[in-house]
C-alpha cells in the first residue's frame, strides 16, 4: 500500500472514532472520574474508568474538542477495556513514546486503530490533543 492510501486509510479511521465515538457517554456506578482539559485549543474531557480487581471493567468519556482529542478518546477506551491496570498503564507508555516519534514495540500490545495516529507526530501542536484522554487515564491512576 502506498503511503497515500495509508494517510487516508488512518484519516478515515480517525474520521470514523470522531464521527462514531466509541464508549460515549457515564459508565454506572462507582467509577474513577478525571476531568482534564487542554487550555492552548479548548479540548477538555470527563474519563471514567470502572476498575474492579485490578481490571478495568468499563470505560467511558465526556467531552468536546477536535477530531484528534475526541478519536483518540474514542481510541483509548477501547483498548483499555478488559486490561490490568498496569498493562493500560503500558499501553499509554507506548502511545507517549509514539507521539514523541520513537520507534514502539507493538507485539506485546495490539494498538489497532490507535496507529492511525501516528501522523500526528508530523504536527507536534496536535500531539496534547492526541495525548489528552490518555494523561486523564495516567493521572486518575495515579492520584488514586
Amino acid at each position: 500500500m502506498s503511503f497515500n492510501n495509508l494517510d487516508t486509510l488512518y484519516r478515515q479511521v480517525i474520521m470514523d472514532h470522531y464521527k462514531h465515538p466509541r464508549n460515549r457517554g457515564f459508565v454506572e456506578g462507582d467509577a474513577l472520574t478525571v476531568d482534564m482539559n487542554n487550555p492552548t485549543c479548548g479540548d477538555r474531557i470527563q474519563l471514567q474508568l470502572k476498575i474492579d480487581d485490578g481490571i478495568v471493567t468499563d470505560a467511558k468519556f465526556e467531552g468536546e474538542g477536535c477530531s484528534i482529542s475526541m478519536s483518540s478518546a474514542s481510541m483509548m477506551t477501547q483498548a483499555v477495556k478488559g486490561k490490568k491496570i498496569d498493562q493500560a498503564m503500558k499501553m499509554s507508555e507506548l502511545f507517549s513514546q509514539m507521539m514523541l516519534g520513537e520507534d514502539v514495540d507493538t507485539e506485546e500490545f495490539d494498538l489497532e486503530d490507535i496507529e492511525a495516529l501516528q501522523g500526528v507526530t508530523k504536527f507536534p501542536a496536535r500531539i496534547k490533543c492526541a495525548t489528552l484522554a490518555w494523561k486523564a487515564m495516567e493521572k486518575g491512576v495515579h492520584d488514586e
